[in-house]
C-alpha cells in the first residue's frame, strides 16, 4: 500500500471550510479512483496546519491518480484557502494495523 501526504497551511479561520471540502467534495471524487483505499485529514487549529493522507492499493494506482488529472483537479478546489501550494510526499506503507 502507498500513501500520498499533503501538508499545508490554511488561511486563518478556514480549517472548517477545508474539512467540509475534503469530506463533501474531495473524498467523493477519491472514491471513484481505481485503487483508492481511504484518507485521513489531520488539523492543527492553533497553527492553521493540515495534513491530508490518502491511501492507495498500489504505487501504480497512486501514480495514475496524478497522471489522470485527479490530483490537479482536487488541489484546484482547495488552493484558494491555503497560504501556499501544499507540500507533497509519497511513502510506501511499511506497517499497518
Amino acid at each position: 500500500m502507498y500513501t500520498r501526504v499533503f501538508t499545508a497551511i490554511v488561511h486563518p479561520g478556514k480549517l472548517d471550510e477545508l474539512t467540509r471540502g475534503v469530506r463533501e467534495v474531495v473524498l467523493t471524487a477519491a472514491r471513484q479512483q481505481a485503487g483508492f483505499k481511504n484518507a485521513i485529514l489531520l488539523t492543527d487549529a492553533a497553527n492553521n496546519k493540515a495534513i491530508y493522507l490518502s491511501f492507495w492499493e498500489t504505487e501504480a494506482d497512486l501514480r495514475a491518480s496524478e497522471t489522470s488529472g485527479y490530483v490537479r483537479e482536487q488541489l484546484a478546489k482547495v488552493l484558494p484557502i491555503l497560504t501556499a501550494p501544499p507540500v507533497q510526499e509519497i511513502y510506501e506503507v511499511a506497517v499497518q494495523e
